[in-house]
């Protein structure tokens, strides 16, 4: 399949703030970055995108984000190359919520006291680095220590990094679902890497709508990092899902979303545990009253 980048020079906080739109939308980009050029200082915006990439919807989202317009420049690349692992080469680790998420890049010790998990770059979202994901994995370290989960539902699992995250810590089994059938495969990779394919059951599913999630509820720990808008649609059977006392985490929210959000789960019979913020985006951890 051909494979275009679209690339723009722009501020940082401009490059990081496109970026932050473009992955919140799922029809835009295979995967987009920022980064600064070491021989000019100068920052770049760009984003891989199957050929021809839908530049009308670009500068529309360039407009909404930045204010303004910009002039987008379009390359054909190697569609040889996995982009998405090689946009993301040489990643520095990530600490949060007490785990270390690290590529096989990586050459240094893991630090004493960190639960280590080894996630490439693939084509499938989560590989710590982002805001969502590190405040997922906040959020679980903060449920952990409360409470010991026994029935896990991972929804959207991408990599399977938050799915990974809880059966290492909790050693209990953990159902991961996508939609992508990507995802799913990676997951399962990602699982058995990191030494714990047998406490992950990845599948492909639609939202809730799959007979291995209604079979195994109701659910002690959900988790969903997705996007808002499917995260309010899911809010009903999330809600069904979840037994009583039983928690919630939510990411893949912009902070100007985050109320809409909370107040469909409020709906569900959820209640608002905690409210973390990673720059412009919010993750929710809630309960089942």
């Amino acid at each position: 399949m051909p494979i275009d980048q679209v690339s723009v020079p722009l501020t940082k906080d401009q490059a990081y703030a496109l970026v932050d739109a473009v992955m919140e939308r799922d029809d835009l980009a295979l995967t987009a970055s920022a980064h600064e050029n070491e021989e000019t200082g100068e920052w770049v915006f760009e984003a891989t995108c199957d050929s021809p990439p839908d530049l009308e919807s670009f500068n529309e989202l360039v407009r909404q984000t930045l204010g303004g317009t910009v002039e987008l420049s379009v390359e054909p690349i190697d569609p040889e190359v996995n982009w998405v692992a090689k946009s993301l080469e040489g990643l520095a680790p990530v600490i949060a919520g007490g785990f270390y998420v690290y590529g096989s890049h990586e050459s240094g010790a893991v630090p004493d006291g960190l639960t280590p998990m080894k996630i490439d770059a693939a084509q499938a979202f989560g590989t710590g680095h982002h805001e969502t994901t590190t405040g997922c994995l906040e959020a679980i370290d903060a449920v952990l220590k409360r409470r010991r989960p026994r029935r896990m539902l991972d929804v959207g699992t991408g990599t399977g990094v938050l799915a990974i995250a809880l059966a290492k810590r909790t050693r209990n089994v953990v159902l991961a679902s996508d939609i992508d059938p990507v995802a799913v495969r990676t997951t399962i990779e990602n699982a058995a890497e990191n030494e714990v394919r047998d406490l992950i059951v990845a599948f492909e599913a639609t939202g809730m709508d799959h007979p291995t999630i209604s079979r195994n509820g109701p659910y002690d720990l959900i988790v969903a990092n997705i996007l808002a808008g499917p995260l309010q649609a899911l809010a009903p059977d999330v809600g069904a899902a979840a037994e009583k006392g039983g928690n919630v985490i939510l990411s893949g929210i912009l902070e100007q979303q985050a109320d809409a959000v909370l107040a469909a789960y409020v709906a569900a019979g959820m209640e608002l545990v905690q409210r973390l913020q990673r720059k412009d985006w919010t993750t929710l951890v809630l309960e089942k009253r």
